[in-house]
């Protein structure tokens, strides 16, 4: 049994500076008001700080992970883009048995204005990666179909995995006549839930983010074992 303590909620200074930020995307006015800067970022760390032991009940690989280790930095690469914006005008933090830079699938908070999400799964994993997850899956396709059907993961995630990020055809190896070839045309195997700016707010957001990494809990084991 989880125990709520209502204090995983997002504090409304890291909304209003974000929305602020995304209006005025430049070096000089972020320097203007760096301290509202960091008002904002320790309250969203205050917020993760609170997130991992809640979710080392759900699972046990996340119990050793501190905020700074899951925390992504609100600086945009921009060396390779057109958009030369230099912030993101999100905070996000990615929950992974190694933190951020670990591999392997784990579980993504997104907070934006107007914008928010949870996710969990693994996005564009290395080819040999790939590679393991579709042989687990073509192996075992009776229980991934049933992570996939379960009722609790389809009501945490009405819209199931991502199948937009897919290859045209079988990747090499598979048939069309597979029963799991539309899995295993995917690249990515990703779930998302998302919350409004009033859901994140609220002192029932941790049930609601303790429901959805629950219902993820399966598939993120499912994926590991594949890759271990």
């Amino acid at each position: 049994m989880i125990t709520a303590t209502n204090n995983i909620m997002i504090k409304k200074i890291t909304l209003s500076f974000l929305k602020a930020l995304k209006q005025n995307n430049n070096k000089a006015w972020f320097e203007m008001h760096k301290k509202n800067y960091d008002e904002a970022r320790t309250a969203f760390i205050q917020s993760v700080e609170n997130i991992i032991p809640l979710l080392a009940k759900i699972d046990r690989a996340m119990e050793n992970l501190t905020a700074r280790e899951c925390i992504f930095r609100i600086n945009r690469d921009v060396r390779f883009s057109k958009d030369k914006r230099p912030y993101k005008h999100n905070m996000s933090a990615y929950f992974n048995r190694a933190g951020k830079k670990g591999t392997g699938a784990g579980y993504y908070l997104h907070i934006e204005p107007g914008a928010s999400f949870v996710a969990a799964g693994i996005w564009m994993p290395l080819t040999e990666e790939l590679f393991k997850i579709r042989q687990e899956i073509d192996y075992n396709f009776k229980e991934w179909k049933k992570i996939n059907d379960n009722k609790n993961f389809i009501a945490q995630f009405v819209n199931g995995i991502d199948k937009n990020n897919s290859l045209v055809r079988p990747p090499k190896g598979y048939q069309v006549e597979n029963d799991a070839i539309e899995f295993l045309k995917l690249k990515s195997f990703v779930v998302s839930r998302v919350f409004s700016d009033a859901d994140i707010l609220s002192v029932n957001f941790e049930k609601e983010l303790c429901k959805s990494f629950t219902a993820s809990k399966p598939m993120i084991d499912f994926i590991n074992r594949g890759l271990d």
